[in-house]
């Protein structure tokens, strides 16, 4: 089970099956708020950052499958499960191939949804956590792509997420500047010696006296983690 309380939006024009899933829902620890169409769900969509949405495939003025794919265009990533007649098998793996998470077919049992709902909050929750790292008094958060430190939080960019990701992968290894140059799609050795001091000093508490992110003469660089 997640264990902090989850805020789920739910999507369906029928007034009955909002209210009872709202109910349910909340009975079972969850925030929750309901709207009666796609484009109520947008205008509270762009105060409010939802955790996962519950959204039914037939609605008036706009259908599930067209709001799930302006929200994969706008890279909103908030997880969605798409309610679906049981005969609307082309509707279920056109809502899968347009980015739904998940599809659940009515009529269903309420338990069920909980425990769908938790299964992919459960997966996002083991996965940022494999894409957040510490080192030093640095948190790396890889999936946003920054690193917070010192109450400050600083960008960093494709090249440096990767090269983070490769080396906290591998502690204590010693990458070549040739490896790091590939991983960073740097060719210059020279360059390649900017960029790791560049992102010593957002790793770093001492830069001149580096403490993680290392040099070995005439090898490379190696990262250590405590």
């Amino acid at each position: 089970m997640v264990s902090k309380k989850k805020h789920i939006l739910i999507v369906d024009d029928d007034d009955g099956i909002r209210m009872l899933l709202k109910e349910f829902l909340e009975q079972n620890k969850f925030i929750v708020s309901t709207a009666a169409d796609a484009i109520a769900a947008e205008k509270m969509l762009e105060i409010i950052s939802f955790n996962l949405i519950v959204l039914d495939i037939m609605m008036p003025f706009k259908t599930g499958l067209e709001f799930t794919k302006e929200l994969k265009n706008k890279n909103i990533k908030t997880p969605i499960i798409l309610l679906t007649a049981k005969s609307e098998v082309e509707d279920r793996i056109s809502g899968l191939e347009t980015g739904a998470d998940d599809y659940l077919a009515k009529p269903f049992e309420p338990r069920e949804l909980v425990l769908r709902i938790n299964n992919i909050l459960n997966k996002l929750n083991e996965t940022s956590k494999k894409n957040s790292l510490k080192i030093g008094q640095a948190y790396i958060n890889l999936s946003k792509m920054f690193i917070k430190k010192n109450s400050n939080e600083i960008k960093i960019n494709l090249a440096e997420k990767n090269i983070l990701s490769l080396m906290s992968k591998n502690p204590g290894k010693v990458f070549s500047r040739d490896e790091i140059g590939k991983v960073a799609r740097i060719t210059q050795e020279r360059s390649i010696d900017v960029f790791i001091t560049r992102l010593r000093k957002k790793i770093e508490d001492d830069v001149k006296n580096p403490k993680y992110l290392q040099t070995i003469r005439g090898q490379g660089y190696v990262l250590w983690i405590e």
